[in-house]
């Protein structure tokens, strides 16, 4: 089935083969489990338990990189946990999430009463926390501060509608921004990139953005059957009464002309993210960096114009993630990629559209973006001309990303929440 939708491209059904027949089991990144200790081989099981995307890939990460981000990962599920559990009274939850970085430094603290499926990381907390205190004392002074604001900004939206496009930038700053920004710092902090990646807060904040508004804008339907709504109320209110009415087909019209408004806000991220990913220096940081915004823009230009938004899910082919994976090596490749699915949005852009001077504009400047020789040569005379073990982690990722998130952006939903 994954073949006959690859028909018409004959790039994805080699590389299709290439991760069928290779496989990836044989190829999951190594790690040196005897020299870990017990807590830590415990928490890299509960990173494969617990991520669907992320685990090969932060495994893949070099030197010390590699524990503080599993570590971040695994700290920030916990307190997402706590978050979506909506067992847990608002009087007990609002504490716990204003708290949570507290609770990093209290070696007993745990809780056992999640019904989150996730809930060994809360139950076996102590286990991550002594990890977490394991770390340098740069890494644990992110964590512990990304964990704080994300926490804080957990605790407003509990009972607060995104109600401003103002706000949905917010919201998405808390969830998946704050993200972005502790994992530049942690990639300062290794050393394995320059400081400037961790200092411009702006561009990394773009980075999550992106990919949180993308997962916001595919997930309509899931959303609204599940009874939780973050489309903000600024844009579907000039298009509708009631948001839940863009299910109905009566309403497709409309429906489709604030998909495309969401579409194009989302867009406005893409030239923070050719100018951070030309920033980075180090294979496997831009290799993390890189395959997730690839991921976002084929998904954002499945999504544009697409009444399938409003009726079902929207995937991309598994040929089409596979390549994409395995093509996202190099700033070059990244450039084209993100012209090709620009250009794509552009071909669908209808002369009636509301926003079609809006997203015109914003297709231009990305274009323009994508062409310029500054964002290529600011990163070509650093990549390592040895790809050997970016296609083995790129194979890895697709076995976690493939048979687990059926065509869902990876990296942003699995860091956190939505």
């Amino acid at each position: 089935m994954d073949i006959l939708k690859s028909l018409g491209h004959p790039e994805e059904i080699i590389n299709l083969f290439k991760y069928k027949i290779g496989g990836c089991r044989s190829v999951m990144p190594k790690l040196d489990y005897d020299s870990m200790s017990e807590t830590l081989r415990t928490c890299y099981a509960y990173l494969n338990q617990t991520s669907r995307s992320f685990a090969a890939v932060i495994q893949a990460l070099d030197g010390e990189l590699r524990h503080a981000v599993c570590i971040f990962y695994l700290v920030l599920r916990a307190l997402d946990t706590v978050e979506d559990d909506m067992s847990i009274p608002l009087e007990k939850k609002v504490p716990l999430l204003q708290d949570f970085h507290t609770f990093l430094y209290q070696p007993q603290w745990s809780f056992s009463e999640s019904r989150e499926k996730d809930r060994q990381v809360l139950e076996d907390f102590p286990t991550i926390s002594v990890e977490f205190r394991n770390l340098g004392q740069e890494y644990q002074d992110v964590i512990s501060d990304i964990c704080h604001q994300m926490g804080v900004g957990m605790a407003e939206f509990l009972e607060k509608k995104v109600s401003s496009m103002e706000e949905w930038d917010k919201y998405c700053h808390y969830v998946a921004g704050l993200v972005g920004i502790g994992l530049s710092r942690l990639f300062s902090a290794s050393q394995l990139e320059d400081t400037e990646v961790g200092r411009d807060t702006e561009l990394a904040n773009s980075m999550g953005l992106f990919l949180q508004k993308t997962n916001i804008i595919r997930d309509y339907l899931e959303d609204q059957q599940e009874g939780r709504a973050f489309w903000p109320q600024e844009a579907w209110s000039q298009f509708t009464e009631r948001l839940e009415d863009f299910a109905h087909p009566q309403h497709l019209s409309s429906a489709l002309s604030c998909l495309n408004l969401l579409v194009t806000d989302a867009l406005h991220h893409v030239p923070d993210v050719i100018t951070y990913l030309s920033r980075l220096r180090n294979q496997s940081v831009f290799n993390f960096c890189a395959i997730p915004q690839v991921m976002a823009i084929a998904t954002l230009s499945a999504c544009y114009n697409n009444p399938q938004v409003f009726q079902g899910v929207v995937k991309i082919r598994k040929g089409q993630a596979v390549t994409l994976m395995m093509q996202a090596t190099n700033m070059s490749a990244v450039l084209s990629i993100i012209a090709q699915y620009s250009q794509e949005i552009l071909q669908k852009v209808s002369v009636t559209d509301p926003s079609r001077e809006k997203t015109l504009h914003i297709l231009s400047l990305i274009r323009e973006k994508s062409l310029s020789p500054a964002a290529l040569s600011s990163r070509a005379h650093h990549i390592s001309p040895v790809y050997v073990s970016a296609v083995m982690l790129l194979a890895a990722l697709s076995w976690q990303y493939l048979n687990a998130t059926a065509g869902q952006p990876p990296g942003g939903a699995d860091m956190h929440g939505h």
